[in-house]
């Protein structure tokens, strides 16, 4: 039995350093992630429409912004009109990773984070709910966002 728990155990300590490795190596200094996830910028149309697809980033779930062709959009979040000039690429993409490094009570999911999250939707498990790639999208996307 004890050599069960300890083969299980091991399991777990060696699936979540696998984990760890999924994500891109990033630096955090203050409240920002100054370089890009991947080494290069997104692709502001490609990020517009994962902030637009209610299945892939559900941004509109929580936000409203300027998407006029989008019915339902969420008011529970600050509007997304203006992001672009409310804050910089890099808090945006502080935001996007991982917002309780700012606000420990929000309700934003992280989206490029895998420790200290609970009720995760198995699907979900272990990876995180946007790549490197699409969070660097949506960061050029709502940085074109100025009025």
């Amino acid at each position: 039995m004890r050599a069960t728990i300890a083969a299980i155990l091991m399991a777990l300590a060696i699936g979540d350093s696998c984990l760890a490795d999924q994500l891109a190596q990033f630096t955090v200094v203050g409240n920002v992630i100054p370089g890009s996830l991947t080494g290069t910028p997104g692709d502001a149309a490609r990020g517009r429409s994962i902030v637009v697809n209610r299945a892939v980033g559900l941004c509109l779930l929580c936000h409203s912004g300027p998407f006029p062709e989008e019915r339902f959009q969420g008011n529970l979040a600050p509007d997304l009109k203006g992001t672009g000039a409310r804050w910089s690429v890099e808090q945006l993409r502080m935001r996007m990773v991982d917002s309780r490094k700012l606000n420990p009570d929000t309700i934003m999911p992280a989206y490029y984070a895998l420790d200290g999250l609970s009720r995760v939707a198995p699907a979900y498990a272990g990876k995180p709910l946007l790549t490197a790639e699409q969070i660097e999208d949506v960061v050029a996307f709502l940085a074109t966002l100025r009025d």
